[in-house]
């Protein structure tokens, strides 16, 4: 890609994407109006990160068959294999909270319409007993007015995310790490921009 190795350039989206969908992974489970907008949205996202990580994680492998090996690289390489591990959750959380909306907004469409015809049942005769029906064939598999499962939902939530966000930190310090040690000088070279002899 421009002459550079795809995993440099991959790895930035990885950095930033997949932090991203863990914030509103936490976001959408704690805040329903948050839910409504962006649960939809995160679920496609996380699903983006998690087939971007396998080929971020592909296009490390093919360059590290082509710098000098060391045990720093060794330990990025190995750290930048449990990418996937942590984005699976973050994706799986994010469908179910994405899902979960989907069916209290069913649920509640349902209660709404039939409320509005038991309304009218006085005035067309329409039996109290058909009414019940339509709320009976919706079955709302993640309980959405369940407070119970909203926290359990929230907490793991919060934990898939935070262990999402640490291990991407962890690998990149340790490519930062690997890119970086030994190859700068802490003070100013004597040659350089600005300075006689450089450009």
């Amino acid at each position: 890609m421009n002459g550079l190795p795809a995993h440099i350039l991959l790895v930035h989206a990885i950095v930033v994407l997949l932090p991203l969908a863990a914030g509103l992974l936490v976001l959408t489970a704690v805040w329903p109006a948050a839910r409504r907008r962006l649960a939809g949205p995160n679920a496609l996202l996380s699903l983006g990160v998690l087939v971007l990580v396998p080929i971020t994680t592909d296009a490390g492998e093919w360059l590290e068959r082509r710098v000098p090996s060391s045990e720093l690289l060794h330990d990025h390489t190995e750290l930048g294999d449990t990418a996937l591990f942590v984005t699976v959750p973050v994706v799986v959380l994010a469908l179910i909270v994405w899902w979960r909306g989907r069916e209290d907004a069913a649920v509640a469409t349902v209660t709404a319409a039939s409320a509005s015809e038991m309304e009218d049942s006085p005035r067309s005769g329409v039996s109290t007993a058909t009414l019940t029906r339509p709320v009976t064939s919706r079955r709302a598999v993640l309980a959405p007015a369940s407070r119970a499962v909203t926290i359990v939902i929230v907490v793991f939530a919060v934990l898939a995310a935070g262990g999402a966000v640490y291990d991407i930190y962890r690998i990149g310090d340790s490519g930062a790490k690997a890119s970086w040690t030994g190859n700068f000088s802490s003070t100013p070279t004597k040659e350089g921009p600005g300075r006689p002899g450089g450009k």
